[in-house]
């Protein structure tokens, strides 16, 4: 089905029937200009829609049949982290549980809601999840009750659980085999190695006293660095985890919070955040000459401006030149 759709030069809009929150790319070789996007709406019963654009005509499509229910709005999607296509079409998402789909041409099913706290009636909300694409049967989630779960995904059962900081965990993002990061609201980037899951690293803290961290991007194509940012911070911090405790650069030019970020695949030189101040900006992190512009003064290679805060952002994980942003009731993808 044809879908409602705003075109101008290098920016396409299709218009949400709810306020968009997540968003995600699929990433099989087969879909890989289909994106996800969940509602934000304060009932219990939410939304997850597939839309399908097309590079030919630069248009969205979207099939009634490929849109599901979900129990209060989705804090994270993600598709199978593979471009394999005998691989299964599952999407992953999280809120209440962590909830596996899977897709098919007609229809969406219910493939596994994944529970690792059965010995209470309550379960703790999760706040976000990171889906390993060196190893795919590992999902790892991040709570308000202070854990990390790692989950098997084929076996559907809790392969680690870690107490990992003292306040609500924010944000997870894995770094390569076995190691993963996480955010919190004691302020901390920690880093946990899972071969010796009695230890952690904080590589970073907080300098504003009681002040969270929110969000974590392990670049995944250039593992040395991470990108964090704190609540209500118009700043995104650059970490170089060979030189913990000091960040490598601070990327200071938006006019609001930033509510999002988002590394380029393949190269990882470049990053992307959005905010409250209505902007996209494309950061040249990793540059020539890139450790000379560390005293904040760095500015965005490239910025687009979009008529209200932006959410979320998303760089396509198969084709470097489109990064999806969502904002109101709009999915936009930027040809950049």
């Amino acid at each position: 089905m044809q879908s409602p759709t705003e075109k101008k030069q290098g920016v396409y809009t299709y218009l949400s029937q709810w306020p968009i929150y997540s968003l995600a790319w699929s990433v099989r070789g087969d879909k890989n200009a289909r994106l996800a996007i969940g509602s934000f709406l304060e009932d219990y019963s939410n939304k997850v829609e597939l839309v399908q654009f097309s590079h030919d005509t630069f248009d969205f499509s979207t099939d009634n049949r490929l849109v599901f229910d979900h129990p209060y709005s989705p804090t994270n999607l993600m598709f199978f982290p593979s471009e394999d296509t005998t691989n299964p079409d599952i999407i992953a998402t999280s809120g209440d549980y962590l909830r596996l789909w899977e897709i098919h041409e007609d229809r969406i099913e219910l493939k596994a809601l994944l529970n690792g706290n059965k010995t209470s009636e309550f379960n703790s909300a999760i706040t976000s999840f990171d889906w390993a694409e060196c190893d795919t049967r590992h999902i790892a989630t991040s709570s308000v009750d202070t854990t990390c779960t790692i989950w098997d995904v084929e076996t559907e059962i809790v392969d680690s659980q870690l107490v990992a900081h003292d306040k609500e965990v924010y944000d997870i993002s894995w770094g390569g085999f076995n190691v993963f990061a996480s955010v919190s609201g004691d302020g901390s980037v920690r880093v946990f190695d899972l071969r010796d899951k009695e230890r952690s690293t904080i590589i970073y803290e907080n300098p504003v006293r009681d002040s969270p961290l929110l969000r974590l991007e392990w670049n995944k194509a250039d593992p040395r660095f991470i990108a964090t940012v704190g609540t209500d911070s118009n700043r995104v911090v650059i970490l170089d985890i060979r030189f913990p405790t000091s960040p490598l650069m601070e990327l200071n030019k938006h006019k609001g919070s930033v509510n999002a970020i988002s590394w380029a695949p393949r190269t990882g030189r470049q990053l992307c955040s959005v905010g409250d101040d209505s902007r996209a900006l494309i950061w040249d992190v990793v540059g020539l000459g890139f450790r000379s512009e560390i005293n904040g003064d760095l500015e965005p290679e490239m910025w687009y401006g979009s008529t209200a805060e932006i959410n979320q952002a998303r760089w396509s994980p198969l084709e470097m030149d489109w990064i999806a942003i969502a904002f109101l009731n709009k999915l936009q993808l930027l040809k950049v």
